[in-house]
């Protein structure tokens, strides 16, 4: 019994040296000139959007006109309906 009830013995495992990248603190430069400070492994970083200039957080979102597709929807199958509403 004395192999089936012993605990698998691991090897330590030791961290290999000097094959981490180096950790900057760089900025982010948008299209829209913003900059943002953070850290990274990489020298510099480009983005071409933004939260200073998505539409989403400035607020400047185009808003779809759903009033219109609906009465668009509802004059296309005028017909269909009227047909529905008399065979009951």
């Amino acid at each position: 019994m004395e192999g089936a009830a012993a605990a698998p013995k691991f090897r330590e495992k030791k961290m290999k040296n000097d094959i981490h990248p180096e950790y900057h603190k760089i900025k982010a430069v948008c299209a829209c000139g913003n900059e943002v400070e953070l850290g990274s492994v990489d020298s510099e970083i480009k983005v071409e959007i933004c939260s200073a200039c998505h539409p989403f957080f400035t607020g400047k979102q185009k808003l779809v006109d759903t009033a219109g597709r609906i009465e668009k929807f509802r004059k296309r199958y005028a017909k269909h309906f009227e047909a529905k509403e008399q065979a009951k």
